[in-house]
């Protein structure tokens, strides 16, 4: 296990640094409490901390197999949260999960595959004592706005290589690459949208109901995060309907070009019909036709076939077909 800190705080102010194994004793002040960050523990060190202190042993499960939804439990005088933190490696959106377990006296946030460490989130606090001094409710409150802030960039990234995406299909059909793409990305944003629903009842849960830890003055800032978990979710639906738009749409201009190549050969077949047919009439050998005495007969086919496919290239280029 990799404790990336351990401390206890008082009145907004770091005191010290504690063990995993050392219990502190609760305080009537809310303004005292131990905050450790631990990632990718092991179940001996969880063990570890659930004996120091008095973890539940369901939400500890949990904790170990990091594979849960986001959701908020209440075991007696503590509560289990579980978020899902989001990154990009190469093409694909990556998750990672964050159990929190909060108390009266403490918040202990276990890391599993997150690409964002809270050291940044526990300096920035740590700026501003007045804030960390409200408690263990307003530090989960920073960790879960930290953990929904981290999707607006990976939204963002998606948003602005569809609207690329977009562009091109305009100009240019779309490649094998490019559908493969447009799928691709449909099923990593219904994905998203599994982690996002749950992420939003979770925040609407503790900006609505009384819970254990949560200072009602609180609710206010959860609030906060639920509103930054709709717009995102609202701009991952827009995004499923441009990406349809898109896969849609070039299939319509796919076929809209299609029929204009088809045209401008059927005209061009049109045009080329008309000297073929009288070459071929002239290539059967008939002994008995007038013109083939006639001085001035060839040229005045030729100005036949040069007229008539004059006008048949007017009509098909006011037509549009050429």
């Amino acid at each position: 296990m990799t404790v990336v800190a351990a401390y206890l705080y008082r009145h907004g102010t770091r005191v010290r640094q504690v063990d995993i194994d050392e219990k502190i004793p609760v305080s009537s002040d809310k303004s005292e409490f131990v905050w450790i960050g631990v990632a990718d523990p092991t179940a001996q060190e969880m063990e570890m901390l659930a004996r120091t202190y008095d973890l539940h042993p369901l939400a500890v499960e949990d904790a170990i197999k990091a594979n849960q939804l986001p959701k908020v439990d209440i075991y007696g005088e503590q509560l289990f949260v579980v978020a899902r933190t989001a990154h990009v490696e190469g093409d694909s959106i990556c998750y990672g999960e964050t159990a929190i377990f909060v108390g009266h006296g403490h918040i202990i946030s276990v890391r599993h595959g997150s690409a964002r460490a809270h050291v940044t989130l526990r300096h920035e606090l740590e700026a501003v004592p007045s804030r960390l001094a409200q408690g263990v409710d307003y530090v989960l409150h920073a960790i879960l706005d930290f953990i929904v802030d981290g999707y607006l960039p990976i939204i963002e990234g998606i948003e602005e290589e569809v609207l690329t995406m977009e562009q091109h299909m305009i100009d240019n059909f779309l490649g094998r690459d490019e559908i493969t793409r447009i799928f691709n990305l449909r099923r990593q944003l219904i994905r998203f949208q599994r982690i996002l629903g749950p992420t939003q009842e979770v925040a609407t849960k503790f900006s609505k109901v009384d819970l254990v830890c949560i200072d009602p003055e609180a609710r206010a800032y959860f609030s906060d995060v639920r509103d930054h978990v709709r717009r995102v979710e609202t701009m991952v639906a827009d995004l499923r309907e441009v990406l349809n738009s898109v896969f849609e749409s070039s299939n319509l201009l796919e076929q809209q070009r299609t029929g204009d190549i088809t045209r401008q050969l059927a005209a061009w077949a049109a045009i080329l019909a008309v000297p073929t047919a009288i070459a071929g009439i002239y290539g059967m050998n008939f002994e008995h036709m007038p013109e083939l005495r006639s001085h001035y007969g060839y040229p005045v086919v030729l100005a036949v076939i040069a007229v008539v496919c004059t006008l048949l290239y007017t009509r098909f280029k006011k037509l549009k077909w050429l």
